[in-house]
């Protein structure tokens, strides 16, 4: 990345400590807001996601960055997955997911736990699939990260990213340009407890390498058969790779 930005700009706690404080003050109204914010598309994306990790009938799945567990969730009701973990920096967005299925038969498939991308507590080889939704911007260390990523994902596993982008073609670059700049950290204003985390988001968004350039990193780091679909004018992004 170009620059590193945080959510917290006079805060003394590193990247990985400020999006964790960010998105557990956040949690509470996350899901709304998402839908606000995307217009309702991201749950489009997300069904895409889905489609394309039951396509390869998983065992198992981890979900990093599960925030409030939908993604994860959805695993558990549209795949044949057995094994399902929800995983995320934010105990404050855990607890959201586990009220999502508490007294519910999706408790006993769905294990949501705290922990860090960067040093995921798992043995080798552990997952036949894993997904990252939104949530790979905010790594403090990509490299690192992914190459925990690969490393707990079995042979010929699949892992898929969905992470926001920018468009590159006109009108579709402008447009976005200004949405991201007045209307997004406008709503989170309005609604959110955090006036200033919906305005990390954007920036985060428009400085993350995407297309080609996170293609490179993903083969850099050992991916293989790398590829990315643009979605919605290019306003996100979906990556699939294998080991």
């Amino acid at each position: 990345m170009e620059k590193k930005v945080t959510p917290y700009k006079d805060s003394s706690l590193n990247k990985k400590k400020q999006v964790e404080q960010m998105f557990d003050t956040i949690s509470g109204n996350y899901d709304g807001l998402n839908r606000v914010i995307s217009l309702g598309t991201d749950v489009k994306w997300r069904k895409k996601v889905i489609k394309m990790v039951a396509e390869k009938n998983p065992e198992s799945v981890l979900d990093i960055a599960t925030g409030t567990g939908d993604l994860a969730i959805k695993f558990a009701t549209d795949t044949n997955a057995s094994k399902i973990v929800g995983l995320d920096l934010s105990d404050g967005m855990l607890s959201v997911a586990r009220k999502k299925v508490l007294g519910t038969p999706l408790s006993e498939k769905i294990e949501f736990t705290q922990g860090d991308s960067e040093a995921l507590p798992f043995e080798d080889n552990s997952f036949d699939a894993i997904t990252v939704s939104f949530g790979i911007r905010n790594f403090e260390n990509l490299d690192k990260g992914l190459s925990e990523i690969k490393r707990v994902l079995k042979p010929n596993g699949i892992f898929v990213i969905l992470e926001t982008s920018v468009p590159t073609k006109t009108p579709f670059k402008q447009g976005y340009g200004l949405y991201t700049k007045l209307f997004l950290p406008l709503i989170g204003k309005i609604f959110s407890k955090d006036k200033v985390a919906y305005r990390y988001l954007s920036e985060s968004a428009s400085i993350f390498p995407h297309g080609e350039k996170l293609n490179n990193i993903l083969r850099k780091n050992g991916f293989k058969e790398v590829e990315n679909k643009p979605q919605t004018f290019g306003v996100a992004t979906i990556y699939s790779a294998t080991k």
